[in-house]
């Protein structure tokens, strides 16, 4: 059967508007504290070795997504995510941590990380013309999720009960995501104006800025290139920073420039919006502008706008400079596997995608951590945010020279292709 190419970008999105949810964890922590007698700590680690399994399973399981294909690792991802909310329900029924823990953060996380990855290489090969533009469009569905699932959550809770909001929720995100997970495969000839192979030699020809600029690798090739390392490093700085941010946005928003509670909590409604948003937007630009300079983009903002949050103490700068951040933060994911493409090629995008992910992984738990930390040992933010400035700093030069290097080497594929071409041509003409 013909696959029509919005209804697959559809199917993504709502695989990801489910497992994305996640980022209404907030919404539960008060309800989970009460019904089950635990701290604030206690509870946020449940929430904390969800994003840490995301992480690892995606880095860890990317092959195997790669080789079952996107719908039945799109049916594993439902599995898992399914059962770790109606496991979630059971923990609360019996007041134990360690099945919140094993269900919500370890099981459910599981189906997080094979979740995520499972739609990207997918759509790539749908919109090979605009694979920034596709791989933003599913993750969108991630950033702008909790605002769909935090309000439903809380009139679930008040409506029906805490046990009852994960057996319902459970139930109804398996549904949804097998359904999607069901209508994904990739394009068959015919079916698209042209497949991603034809693209990608096309965009080598014409030197393209985002072209890939070698052979197709696989993920071990990749890991064996510098260029994967420093991926990953300004992946963990960019998601480090922007997670810590977001981790004390409303407590942070109320001690600095004086909100109120009720205030604090539209800031970070409106967080939501600009982080899901900020992942289509800039996505698009990266197809315009390349991904490289998107990425440059981000750091070279990030540190100004991070280096006067430390500082400011007016009210609508503050808040101005926290959405600005949050955008580059949600577009640093929607980038990311486009930027893969165009280095490591498609064929197994899943895979290596995957492996990069386990930055998000360590960054969820590094992130608060840090900030947590200073904020106690200092008494502010101010000294957090600085340092937040500098690591960024480090991430600017690096995504420079990487930038740098991908323009050198595209140049000499290039010239090496148009060599052989015109080896080939001469042997033909005798």
């Amino acid at each position: 059967m013909r696959r029509n190419r919005w209804l697959i970008a559809l199917a993504a999105v709502g695989i990801h508007i489910c497992i994305g949810s996640v980022y209404a964890w907030s919404v539960l922590t008060k309800p989970v504290m009460a019904a089950m007698g635990l701290t604030l700590s206690e509870t946020t680690w449940a929430f904390s070795l969800a994003i840490l399994f995301l992480g690892m399973s995606a880095g860890f399981l990317g092959g195997f997504v790669e080789r079952i294909g996107p719908s039945r690792s799109g049916l594993v991802s439902a599995l898992f995510f399914g059962t770790g909310l109606l496991g979630t329900a059971l923990a609360v029924h019996m007041h134990s941590s360690a099945l919140l823990y094993l269900f919500y953060g370890c099981i459910g996380g599981i189906g997080l990380g094979t979740g995520y990855i499972t739609p990207v290489s997918t759509l790539v090969k749908w919109f090979p013309r605009h694979r920034g533009f596709a791989t933003g469009l599913a993750i969108m569905g991630f950033g702008f999720a909790a605002l769909i699932a935090g309000p439903v959550m809380r009139w679930l809770v008040d409506t029906y009960g805490l046990l009852e909001n994960f057996v319902i929720l459970g139930c109804v995100y398996a549904v949804v995501m097998i359904a999607s997970a069901s209508y994904l495969r990739p394009p068959k000839k015919g079916e698209i104006p042209a497949l991603i192979d034809e693209v990608l030699a096309q965009e080598a020809a014409l030197g393209k800025k985002r072209t890939v600029l070698g052979p197709q690798m696989t993920r071990k090739e990749a890991m064996h290139t510098w260029k994967w390392y420093a991926l990953w490093w300004v992946f963990f700085t960019n998601i480090t920073c922007g997670i810590g941010l977001l981790a004390v946005a409303s407590p942070m928003a109320q001690e600095v420039i004086g909100m109120t509670p009720a205030q604090a909590a539209s800031l970070v409604g409106i967080i939501g919006i600009v982080n899901g948003g900020g992942r289509i937007v800039w996505s698009s630009i990266s197809d315009w502008i390349g991904r490289g300079v998107t990425y440059m983009v981000f750091f070279l903002f990030e540190v100004f706008a991070f280096h006067q949050l430390s500082i400011t103490r007016e009210g609508f700068i503050f808040q101005a400079l926290v959405l600005a951040i949050i955008s580059c933060y949600g577009g640093g994911f929607s980038c990311m596997p486009a930027f893969l493409s165009d280095i490591f090629g498609v064929r197994q995008l899943a895979s290596i995608h995957g492996s990069i992910l386990t930055a998000w992984g360590i960054a969820g738990v590094a992130g608060p951590l840090i900030l947590a930390f200073m904020k106690e040992t200092t008494g502010s933010y101010s000294a957090t945010l600085q340092l937040f400035a500098g690591m960024l700093a480090v991430a600017f030069v690096i995504s420079a020279v990487l930038h740098w290097r991908n323009e050198v080497d595209k140049k000499r594929y290039v010239m090496e292709e148009a060599s052989k071409d015109s080896i080939s041509n001469m042997a033909e003409a005798h």
